[in-house]
């Protein structure tokens, strides 16, 4: 993707908009005007304060035609967010790497109704780092290690190393006891996540998710649970001790969807990215980052301690 003519402006990204595949007539501003009729004012008032822009950096104005797939910029308004009260503490940084411990309900990377209140941007605005990248993601919902590229030049070798599984993840989890099952077991299953749909789910055929699941401790009717995952399908862990009849404290989404208010910060996902380990595609060197962060709820009916330092 060729670098975007406006740069980043209070830690976000220009929004790319593509015109459509063939020639209609209309201009830019109708086709976004059509395409985002609940900003259509706003539209209006960028085109004309000069704030839209085609690919080579010239502002386009109310007359310009679209050009087929032609790619235009412009900055969105953030939207109204909620502040998350926890802490996005740092664990390293360097001239390549910072890595951070990230606290649960907090986006790494904008999207959707969370974009300044993301990891990512924070981040940008933080440490005034315009290339900082994010090298993996986590859900929202999960909390621990995530790791960032610092400069352009460093991102592609450590992001590869995600995509070739190169690197070791230990995550915990509380869930219920499985009272019928030995462990530690590995699950294996085909996952698939469809667009727009908000809950993964399993499906027959060749596996292409795999999850190494150990009992680590007991707390009443509760298990602490620590999982390797050898894969990074959408939400894996929680499908894959969901399909062992122990779903996840706090999970809204499994086995069923439950509608939780963004602000409402009181039943916590507790599932935690304790620890990420690999060889450094830089230095060579072993590298190891831990969370420092402490899977602490009430559970219900459980009659244990509930601090799980």
């Amino acid at each position: 993707m060729p670098a975007a003519p406006l740069p980043l402006r209070d830690g976000l990204d220009p929004t790319r908009v593509r015109m459509p595949d063939v020639a209609t007539g209309t201009t830019v501003l109708k086709y976004l005007c059509t395409r985002f009729p609940a900003d259509a004012a706003r539209l209006r008032e960028k085109v004309a304060g000069g704030e839209i822009v085609d690919a080579a950096g010239a502002p386009i104005d109310s007359a310009t035609i679209a050009r087929p797939r032609a790619d235009i910029y412009l900055y969105r308004d953030p939207p109204v967010e909620p502040t998350v009260p926890f802490s996005l503490d740092v664990l390293h940084r360097d001239e390549d790497l910072l890595v951070v411990d990230k606290p649960h309900f907090l986006a790494t990377t904008p999207r959707g109704a969370y974009v300044a209140r993301s990891a990512l941007v924070l981040l940008r605005r933080r440490f005034d780092l315009p290339e900082l990248s994010p090298a993996h993601r986590l859900d929202r919902l999960t909390a621990g290690v995530l790791v960032f590229t610092v400069r352009r030049q460093a991102r592609r070798p450590y992001q590869e190393l995600f995509a070739q599984r190169a690197i070791v993840k230990q995550y915990e989890a509380i869930a219920p006891l499985a009272q019928d099952l030995d462990f530690p077991l590995t699950v294996r299953s085909r996952i698939i996540k469809e667009r727009g749909v908000l809950q993964a789910r399993e499906v027959p055929g060749e596996p292409n998710a795999e999850t190494l699941v150990e009992l680590v401790d007991t707390l009443g009717a509760y298990g602490r649970y620590r999982l390797r995952p050898r894969t990074g399908k959408t939400h894996q862990l929680r499908v894959h001790l969901c399909s062992l009849g122990v779903p996840i404290v706090g999970d809204n989404l499994y086995p069923s969807f439950r509608e939780v208010a963004d602000d409402d910060y009181s039943d916590p996902l507790l599932l935690l990215a304790r620890s990420i380990e690999f060889v450094d595609p830089l230095s060579g060197l072993l590298r190891r980052f831990q969370s420092n962060r402490s899977l602490d709820a009430p559970l219900p009916n459980s009659g244990a301690d509930t601090s799980l330092s």
